[in-house]
């Protein structure tokens, strides 16, 4: 087993979903800090891992197909992240045009809600520019709201103005969402798992419950890793992981100017001792690049 001491990261999005970097210059940045094995994770999408596996040659950073669905059921939010899926089987594709599908239609929704509710219009090139996009969402329209001084800011716009419309059914469930990844050969991983809806904090037997009930599902993994997390969480969520035997991953959640988050931060260093379900990951995982 090789020494990968701050040299992974597996969550990160691109301009194909609602980061500030293409596909090609996140590859760049990659090989640039040193990453060793990395995952493109674009929100309902595979455009940008086909845009890496184009571009990547024998002695890049290994590589592995990725991708993160937004999901929910009754019992709240869930991201689900899928991993080393063939981006061409009809599974995981599937999954992609249903969630692409509901992000068209809740971008509808919003923009419409917020020319009823608060007055707020934008211009047709705009509105035509924003519906070309991969996939357009929340961030997209408050930075438009910026530009056109309705808020001061994205965040501002997002939690002030667009969170006020609230959608209960149009969502890939979580369920589909792992049926998906498996069909298409793929690891089924929770990201963030502690983290729900807004500021819900999911821990103890909140946290238990909804394992269970994804692993009955399929999921095969947790980020136990993530730039967000305290030293508790993550403590608590490799206990789950060792209690269920489940794979182990660590991920930043970079989206380049969107957040500030920089790449590589997973919490995952030089002082970590790599858990026994991340090594079975790295083993057990289908990527480009030689076997670590």
């Amino acid at each position: 087993m090789m020494d990968f001491a701050g040299k992974i990261d597996l969550h990160m999005h691109s301009t194909v979903s609602d980061g500030t970097d293409t596909p090609e210059e996140i590859f760049q940045r990659v090989r640039d800090s040193g990453i060793r094995l990395f995952s493109l994770t674009d929100h309902d999408a595979v455009k940008g891992s086909r845009e890496i596996m184009s571009i990547w040659k024998e002695g890049d950073p290994c590589f592995l197909c990725g991708a993160e669905f937004s999901c929910k059921d009754e019992d709240g939010k869930y991201h689900i992240l899928g991993y080393g899926y063939d981006p061409d089987s009809q599974g995981v594709n599937d999954i992609v045009e249903l969630g692409h599908s509901y992000r068209i239609g809740k971008v509808k929704e919003r923009l419409e809600f917020l020319k009823k509710e608060f007055g707020f219009a934008f211009p047709d090139f705009e509105l035509k520019q924003l519906f070309e996009m991969d996939n357009p969402g929340k961030p997209h329209i408050g930075n438009l709201m910026v530009k056109y001084g309705y808020a001061e800011s994205k965040e501002q716009a997002i939690k002030e103005f667009i969170n006020k419309i609230h959608f209960d059914t149009e969502y890939v469930r979580p369920e589909e969402a792992i049926s998906g990844i498996l069909k298409s050969g793929g690891i089924p991983v929770l990201a963030h798992p502690s983290y729900g809806s807004g500021d819900e904090l999911i821990i103890g037997d909140e946290m238990d419950q909804r394992l269970q009930k994804l692993i009955g599902f399929g999921l095969q993994g947790v980020e136990t890793f993530y730039s967000g997390f305290t030293a508790k969480l993550t403590r608590e969520i490799l206990g789950f992981a060792e209690k269920y035997d489940l794979y182990v991953t660590a991920g930043s959640d970079y989206h380049g100017k969107n957040k500030l988050i920089d790449l590589g931060d997973t919490g995952f260093d030089e002082n970590t001792e790599m858990p026994e379900g991340m090594k079975r990951f790295l083993n057990d995982a289908k990527y480009l690049g030689k076997k670590i």
